[in-house]
């Protein structure tokens, strides 16, 4: 077990321990700007999804029923502009982060074999690269990256934690440029309907892949979306080359979507009218905190997409927490995203609206 586990950094929601136990002594209590996990009730009709579909003896299979692949393959088109998308094309995942965790080893990686993503990044992907013993490399272009021995390469558009979005030319000429050195890539796109000052482009489109899935699969979840969160339900769109085998080893390994969550999944890939709702809950939350933030001496960049601010007073980010947590207000040092975000915050916009007035009457 220890082998396994000494490859891992510290999990790093365990340094914040202290400073939540400030913030959470404040007189009106803690405003949780930390996780980004969704607080908002799940819509009505995909609770009535999952209730339905409760009485559920039976395994449910890995690939997923026809109609959770015929929901994924519409949305797919109808949403992001895809064409020609088929059964073979989609595969439902327990929850993106399982998936960005253990990609690399279900791909088959190991040493000598490189996986790269973005400098300012979620930290499964280096956990993920580090489970499979495979080296590891941040970058700021990745076309800039030697081609030699990588394997993986990550986008993640919009950022978690930055919300900068990629631009339809970025994408297309990173995707030419993995395709001309047979690098598989993932796009996390798991933000992709939460664009404020900026339209996200799929990798699925056809202005960016030209057409063609070969070389490339895209990672769709709904908990933001969708406030599925706790169903863990996200799929996974692209090459039905790299996703028939993935499909073979996650049958060996039995990493199957329950039955009532694929129920509950259709119906919300169904439904476009609560996403609309709570965007504009995330609008106004973001309105509110971002006008409250720069008031009190932040500067935001790039958040122009996702479900967070990316603020610096250009001070170390554990002073900025530790100054915020004495308001009562936890969140995100900029460090769990890597060295360049030593400076940053990230504020996340999920929490209820009382929480929120109350951060911003603080600030």
């Amino acid at each position: 077990m220890s082998a396994v586990s000494d490859r891992l950094p510290t999990f790093p929601w365990d340094k914040l321990t202290p400073y939540k136990a400030t913030a959470a002594a404040h007189p009106d209590g803690i405003v949780d700007l930390s996780v980004g996990t969704p607080v908002d009730p799940v819509p009505e009709l995909i609770q009535k999804a999952l209730v339905s579909a409760a009485d559920s003896p039976g395994y449910p299979t890995v690939w997923g029923t026809p109609e959770l692949r015929d929901a994924i393959t519409g949305w797919v088109e109808r949403r992001l502009g895809a064409r020609d998308v088929t059964h073979r094309h989609v595969l439902p995942i327990v929850g993106s982060k399982e998936l960005v965790a253990w990609l690399p080893t279900q791909l088959g990686l190991g040493p000598g074999d490189r996986v790269a993503y973005p400098r300012l990044a979620y930290p499964t992907y280096e956990v993920g690269a580090r489970l499979a013993r495979a080296d590891h490399e941040a970058y700021d272009d990745p076309t800039e990256l030697d081609p030699e021995g990588l394997k993986l390469l990550w986008l993640n558009s919009p950022s978690n934690p930055t919300g900068k979005v990629l631009s339809k030319e970025e994408l297309t000429r990173t995707v030419a440029w993995a395709r001309s050195h047979g690098i598989l890539l993932f796009s996390d796109e798991c933000y992709l309907e939460l664009g404020w000052e900026a339209d996200p482009v799929s990798v699925l489109h056809p202005d960016v892949n030209g057409g063609s899935y070969d070389g490339i699969v895209a990672v769709h979840s709904l908990s933001k979306r969708s406030n599925l969160a706790g169903y863990r339900a996200a799929f996974l769109a692209g090459d039905p080359a790299v996703l028939g085998p993935l499909l073979e080893i996650r049958k060996h390994g039995g990493m199957m979507t329950s039955a009532p969550t694929q129920a509950a999944v259709i119906a919300a890939l169904g439904d476009d009218d609560h996403v609309r709702v709570q965007r504009e809950r995330y609008v106004s939350r973001r309105e509110l905190l971002r006008e409250a933030l720069v008031t009190h001496g932040f500067r935001i960049e790039h958040s122009e997409a996702s479900l967070y601010l990316w603020a610096t007073r250009g001070e170390s980010c554990w002073e900025t927490v530790d100054h915020l947590a004495k308001r009562g207000i936890l969140v995100a040092p900029g460090d769990f995203y890597g060295p360049a975000g030593a400076q940053f915050v990230r504020v996340a916009l999920t929490a209820t609206d009382e929480r929120v007035a109350a951060a911003v009457q603080r600030l």
